[in-house]
């Protein structure tokens, strides 16, 4: 007699096949997708399109480590993007950028990521979602790429040679192991107001370049609340027992340490007008951010690279989705070179004051450089532009697959 295994005779479901790249965007990586090779229920926001990439990436992972997808169990490669044809004036892509948590079922869709914001002008290319006649044979494709999160503008200048995007090249970014081709950005406007809580509004929402904010269980510390590139605080690493120079096992490892920066990150988040309570910063992992800052000083790097005093004017450390990031996050430089350019701002203060236009600062893989154009009128400080450079490279392109149940969500 046969008899069927119990899991034979059931009938599963399939899975659904889409079209995705996976790219490296400076030093982060993600998924992208084209709008429209997403299922129609996924074409706008909604519970499908969060389930969908959430199951893409593998979460939620109790476990943390999200092996049944294509996150890596890190902020950095926790990210999903999702580009179009733009129909705004002026404008090429339109760029929709989702932070997938890892061990909680949310995506957090309120800012953005300025690392992969350098991939979404070759991504757009390689996706053919921009005109022909705007590539070059050989030289620079200049593409205006509408930030839907926050509502800004992000130029990409992507190097092409033979008519097709350059990805390889001579360009060293440190958090990057290989040399790839440099992709300069501009970050235009970033601290105006937006269209999306994520990024507009004052860039000081309190009015003041430096505040005192008295956190419950921890104390009374000053802090900078600046909505530049993302709503970020900034913290004096002296005054929270740090010197500016740890990396990444002297933070993360410390259960205590990351419980006092989300209590300090939550309660700056209410200060700054971003949730009504600190509860609610729980479902707001990706932003604000929170940095905390030193003068200059020697450190040694992750990967044992010696960086000189000589070399910087100031250390800079900043966590993302509660751990210290190993690198920086591109917006958290938006908001570092926006800062150093504002006389009185604790990053200032940290870079030596005086009048600057760009900064050279340590993070824990090595060292950036920003450069930020600000100007007052009025008591008012503005900044027209943000710049930096970055690297970007697909990595792999096919389809990703997703159980077709999430269709359900």
């Amino acid at each position: 007699m046969n008899e069927s295994h119990p899991a034979m005779s059931q009938r599963f479901a399939p899975q659904l096949r889409i079209p995705a790249t996976y790219m490296r965007g400076g030093t982060s990586k993600g998924v992208f997708f084209h709008l429209n090779d997403l299922p129609v229920d996924a074409q706008h926001p909604g519970k499908v399109r969060d389930a969908i990439l959430l199951r893409a990436l593998g979460s939620p992972d109790p476990y943390g480590k999200q092996i049944d997808g294509m996150g890596n169990a890190s902020s950095s490669t926790s990210k999903a993007v999702i580009l179009s044809r733009s129909a705004r004036p002026d404008h090429d892509v339109d760029y929709c950028f989702g932070q997938v948590s890892i061990d909680q079922p949310f995506v957090d869709w309120s800012g953005n990521c300025g690392n992969l914001s350098a991939a979404v002008g070759p991504c757009a290319i390689h996706m053919g979602l921009m005109d022909p006649a705007r590539i070059p044979h050989n030289g620079v494709a200049t593409i205006r790429i509408w930030q839907a999160n926050i509502g800004k503008t992000i130029i990409n200048h992507v190097p092409i040679t033979d008519g097709q995007v350059q990805e390889t090249g001579d360009f060293e970014l440190d958090g990057v192991t290989f040399p790839a081709a440099e992709v300069a950005l501009e970050f235009i406007d970033p601290a105006d107001e937006g269209d999306s809580d994520g990024g507009g509004g004052s860039m000081f929402p309190t009015g003041n370049v430096v505040d005192q904010l008295d956190v419950p269980g921890i104390g009374r510390l000053a802090a900078t609340l600046i909505n530049a590139g993302i709503p970020t605080i900034f913290l004096n690493a002296s005054d929270i027992g740090y010197t500016g120079t740890e990396l990444q096992d002297a933070i993360n490892k410390d259960a205590d340490a990351l419980a006092r920066f989300e209590a300090i990150r939550a309660h700056g988040a209410v200060t700054m007008g971003l949730i009504p309570s600190a509860a609610e910063a729980a479902r707001r992992q990706h932003t604000p951010k929170i940095a905390f800052v030193a003068p200059a000083t020697s450190y040694t790097t992750s990967s044992g690279k010696q960086v000189e005093e000589s070399a910087i004017d100031l250390v800079v450390r900043a966590l993302s989705m509660g751990q210290l990031h190993h690198a920086m996050m591109g917006t958290a430089a938006v908001a570092i070179g926006t800062a150093a350019a504002i006389p009185g701002t604790l990053v200032h203060q940290a870079a030596g004051g005086g009048e600057r236009n760009a900064v050279v600062f340590g993070h824990p893989s090595g060292t950036l450089r920003v450069g930020a154009r600000a100007s007052q009128t009025h008591g008012e400080w503005s900044v027209t532009k943000v710049l930096m450079s970055r690297s970007a490279r697909i990595l792999m392109e096919g389809y990703i697959r997703v159980p077709v149940e999430v269709l359900k969500a």
